[in-house]
């Protein structure tokens, strides 16, 4: 039995309504190849648009938490300005470093830029909706493993920084590949575990299914350790701040794309936005209930706001509250040191996050046994979804805890560490070493060479007089 999810009148009774096995996913009978195209195309200029808003939005709100205007001059409200820098990308000289692979070198920011539109095929942005005279899902395709392809489309745009670091045959974008590599591996393994409570609870990885059994209540609330740990590895798989370490400016100069100019770079610069709004569809999808009205709002006219072209609203304004908290946090917290963001992955969000989907397993094998198969909804499950809540909450305060423990064990290292003196002998074992900074050079050292015949050294403070001195 295959349901299109808005085949019910009432939002909170499709998941109770069907019986066990029922397939949830969407109805693509009456959708021919050419209304295909048309969605497809209503998707890319649907994203295009919001990448063109999103980089006005976050200039504006970055420069009102820094108390500066930002873009404010072509257009109402500077809104004009990303069109502006986008014709400046177009029209800029490109380049191809000597020693680049030239044909990796141009392969790459195609990667980076076109791989990041394939997970929203199967991202559902409304219920049934009329087009052409056909009632078609507003959703391109779906599949049972559809969130491993949005995965899978992931981890493939990290091939375009890897090679772009390698085929610039330089040693900064080298070290930002490298990092990009290892920060990838790292958080895609805890995002990957996070979403797994999720597939426990809906039964299916199917994208229309998992907003299909959210009818009755959010998985946000049962797993909200899961979603906790995916919006941490949201800033980490699209290289925002805090853990944008693989483009570090104050240290790697721009990382991977530091050799590149032009539409190459616009590229990276649209993959990593895009990239941004595919996290935050899959957060709605698996933790919000997708595309349907918030709660207290089916009641209106027995769900009228949870039907048709309604859904893409709803979507939307989710969608736009992660991108909120994207830029917030940039204009918020500073760049984390990279090894204390890769022990934060591996130390913490991994094994924690281990824990939290044996929990949801043994929690979600327990409540079919006690209440069956034929409960389909979480109607009179309080007692093991307010159990799955507690456990949320103690490994949330676990991963605090964990935290501060290791911030104070951190802290403990540094203060153990040696200081460096603040005179320092150049010719101590026979070699001279020049002072780091903030030290300087004993004094008396000059006059047990002087005695000697040996060339003194010179302090930070000498001036050229003094040097002459010396000669004489």
């Amino acid at each position: 039995m295959t349901l299109a999810a808005t085949a019910l009148p009432g939002a909170g009774r499709l998941a109770t309504e069907l019986a066990p096995g029922d397939a949830y996913r969407a109805d693509f009978s009456d959708t021919p190849w050419w209304l295909t195209l048309i969605k497809a195309l209503i998707v890319f200029v649907y994203l295009m648009l919001s990448v063109v808003v999103v980089i006005w939005f976050e200039r504006r709100i970055v420069g009102f938490l820094q108390q500066r205007p930002g873009p404010n001059r072509f257009g109402p409200g500077g809104i004009f300005q990303t069109l502006a820098d986008g014709f400046k990308l177009v029209w800029k000289e490109t380049f191809t470093p000597r020693k680049a692979d030239r044909f990796m070198y141009n392969l790459a920011p195609i990667i980076a830029g076109s791989t990041c539109f394939i997970g929203f095929a199967v991202i559902p942005m409304a219920g049934e909706v009329s087009m052409f005279g056909h009632r078609t899902p507003l959703q391109l395709t779906d599949a049972p493993v559809a969130v491993l392809l949005v995965m899978g489309a992931a981890s493939i745009a990290a091939y375009g920084f890897v090679l772009a670091g390698w085929s610039s045959g330089s040693t900064y974008p080298l070290l930002g590949g490298l990092r990009s590599t290892a920060q990838v591996i790292s958080y895609e393994i805890a995002m990957g575990l996070s979403l797994v409570a999720v597939f426990l609870y809906a039964g299916s990885m199917s994208t229309s299914q998992i907003v299909a059994k959210q009818a009755g209540l959010w998985f946000l609330i049962p797993a909200i350790f899961s979603f906790l740990v995916y919006v941490i590895c949201m800033f980490g798989e699209t290289n925002r701040l805090p853990f944008d370490l693989a483009e570090g400016e104050g240290e790697i100069v721009g990382g991977y794309h530091t050799e590149y100019s032009g539409m190459k770079f616009g590229m990276f610069f649209l993959g990593e936005y895009i990239n941004m709004f595919t996290v935050s569809a899959l957060a709605t999808t698996m933790f919000l209930g997708g595309w349907q009205v918030p709660p207290p709002l089916t009641m209106i006219n027995d769900g009228m706001l949870n039907h048709g072209w309604w859904g893409l609203l709803w979507f939307t304004i989710k969608l736009w509250m992660f991108m909120f908290v994207f830029v917030w946090v940039r204009g918020t917290l500073p760049r984390t040191r990279y090894d204390h963001f890769m022990a934060f992955g591996w130390k913490m969000l991994i094994p924690l996050t281990l824990v939290w989907v044996l929990a949801v397993a043994f929690v979600r094998a327990a409540m079919l046994g006690h209440l069956g198969e034929a409960s389909v909804s979480f109607a009179g499950r309080s007692f093991y979804v307010s159990l799955l809540i507690i456990i949320g909450l103690f490994l949330i305060a676990a991963l605090v805890a964990t935290w501060l423990v290791e911030s104070r064990n951190e802290a403990k290292r540094e203060a153990a560490r040696p200081e460096h003196p603040a005179e320092v002998d150049p010719f101590a074992g026979g070699h001279p070493v020049p002072p780091m900074p903030g030290q300087s050079l004993r004094e008396p050292t000059y006059a047990a060479h002087r005695s000697v015949g040996a060339a003194p050294a010179m302090s930070q403070t000498s001036s050229p007089d003094h040097e002459e001195d010396h000669r004489g």
